[in-house]
């Protein structure tokens, strides 16, 4: 791991315009555009709103979805390849869209599927899902179930997450549908843990200052717009965080990407890019 940080460092040293430029358009404007639709065209619960605003809405949404899984896919291309321009990235990026578009959807499906077992223990309860207080009626009993079948999601989670970890670098480097679930899996074998290990202590580092960023931002902001703008300065705050976001995701690039090239010569005894 400790090679694969290095060789990621140079890789942000060296190509830090190349990726600069993609994460700009691809990440930080759609969180722009994502982080708008989300304060100002979401409707509250009880209001009226046109049928064609939430159809923009819906629109600008998975737009900002798709314009996201690109940039990902280009920015490791980059990473992948020191030989790779900022238009090779595009074209493979956008070669490679539809099939990570296809596993993103089949992974969602799973992922809804491994909550059902947890709306059934629910239901089972009769719990009602319209009432508002619903959560306050669950058993003793089953509350400890449904907490246990959590903490078990959440443990498979993680361990999941980090299995996966390879997979847009796979999809974007080798010409692999469906088959890039279990070739992230084969790559990643015997790194499960210090992968986890990663995953958490990034999420810590981007939380603490994404947070700290979102916080002064907002506030000066509401000093500056005052109380009666909320949807405006929580929005400037969100803009503030996404400009976290963005650089995190530059460095979550680089890193996926040289620790798939190590993965690959390591397994394979081949090389990409190196």
């Amino acid at each position: 791991m400790g090679n694969v940080w290095d060789r990621a460092v140079e890789v942000l040293r060296g190509r830090s315009s190349i990726l600069g430029s993609i994460a700009v358009g691809a990440i930080f404007v759609p969180s722009l555009v994502g982080n708008a639709v989300s304060t100002f065209l979401t409707p509250t619960p009880g209001a009226n709103v046109a049928a064609s605003t939430g159809l923009l809405g819906l629109v600008l949404g998975l737009a900002v979805l798709l314009v996201s899984i690109w940039g990902q896919l280009a920015m490791l291309a980059v990473a992948s390849d020191p030989a790779a321009t900022r238009a090779d990235a595009g074209r493979q990026a956008t070669q490679r869209l539809l099939p990570a578009v296809g596993i993103v959807l089949l992974l969602g499906v799973v992922f809804t599927l491994a909550f059902m077992p947890l709306v059934f223990i629910l239901m089972r309860a009769g719990v009602n899902f319209t009432s508002p207080n619903a959560m306050q009626t669950v058993s003793a009993s089953t509350a400890g179930s449904a907490s246990l079948y959590i903490l078990v999601l959440m443990v498979l989670g993680l361990v999941v997450g980090a299995r996966l970890l390879l997979l847009n670098a796979v999809i974007v480097n080798e010409r692999r549908g469906i088959g890039a679930i279990m070739r992230s899996v084969r790559l990643t074998r015997g790194m499960t843990l210090r992968i986890i290990g990663l995953m958490l202590l990034f999420a810590l580092v981007l939380l603490v200052p994404m947070i700290a960023v979102q916080s002064v931002v907002g506030l000066v902001a509401r000093l500056v717009l005052g109380g009666d703008a909320p949807g405006l300065v929580a929005f400037v705050a969100s803009a503030a965080g996404a400009v976290v976001t963005t650089i995190f995701s530059v460095v979550a690039a680089a890193f996926t990407a040289q620790l798939y090239v190590a993965a690959v010569a390591d397994k394979d005894g081949a090389s990409i890019g190196i």
